[in-house]
């Protein structure tokens, strides 16, 4: 070898090779768990079954309701009912009032008396004549036939009442007759009709006529 290069270093001693100690299988490392979403809902737990406590406060709850609603009823029966004897109280004693119709003594002018009938112009029998009087040949009703004259100055209207009888007077039927509108001096014809079966021999009787002016 050449003498310019140096001569090469010593050996220097090597640190023997470091083994690991023998140990056991590493323990399995667990993932992380994510944080809990505050959107997630909870899972649904059954309600406890009620006690009998529940049950024995429920029952009490109802009784108290019933008790109070039945105290109420009762004492607004009473009210109501005290209210309608104190009226009725007032009512027997208050005093009575003067005009009315049981402080004034009961008399006889008291009654109302009862309407009395229309007078008729009864000067119209002058006026009317029965012309004819004869029985239906099939039922035996009697009629008369009569005639109105107008003596009066008006025109007036006439009924004539007529009574029909048998021979020894006993009435038998009653009829009228009617003229409406019979001018002063006019003439006018009017028929009675009875009603029911009239023996032969029957007679035909004017009892009243009622004249109204027109």
């Amino acid at each position: 070898m050449s003498d310019n290069f140096p001569p090469p270093p010593p050996e220097q001693p090597q640190p023997a090779p470091h083994t690991p100690a023998q140990a056991g299988p590493e323990p399995e490392r667990s993932s992380p768990q994510p944080p809990p979403s505050p959107w997630a809902r909870e899972p649904w737990a059954a309600p406890a079954p009620a006690g009998p406590a529940r049950k024995g406060r429920t029952g009490l709850i109802v009784t108290l309701v019933l008790g109070v609603s039945f105290a109420l009823v009762g004492a607004v029966v009473v009210l109501v009912y005290s209210l309608m004897q104190s009226a009725w109280d007032s009512a027997a004693l208050s005093p009575e009032r003067p005009g009315s119709s049981s402080s004034a003594p009961y008399t006889e002018e008291d009654e109302e008396e009862p309407d009395e009938e229309p007078e008729f112009d009864t000067d119209g029998t002058a006026d009317v004549t029965i012309t004819k009087c004869t029985r239906d040949s099939l039922i035996d009703w009697p009629h008369a036939e009569l005639e109105v004259v107008n003596g009066t100055g008006s025109t007036a209207a006439y009924v004539a009442y007529v009574s029909f009888v048998d021979r020894d007077g006993e009435l038998v039927s009653e009829g009228l007759a009617v003229a409406e509108d019979v001018a002063p001096g006019e003439k006018a014809k009017m028929t009675a009709q009875g009603t029911g079966e009239a023996p032969e021999g029957t007679k035909c009787r004017l009892d009243r006529v009622q004249r109204d002016a027109m």
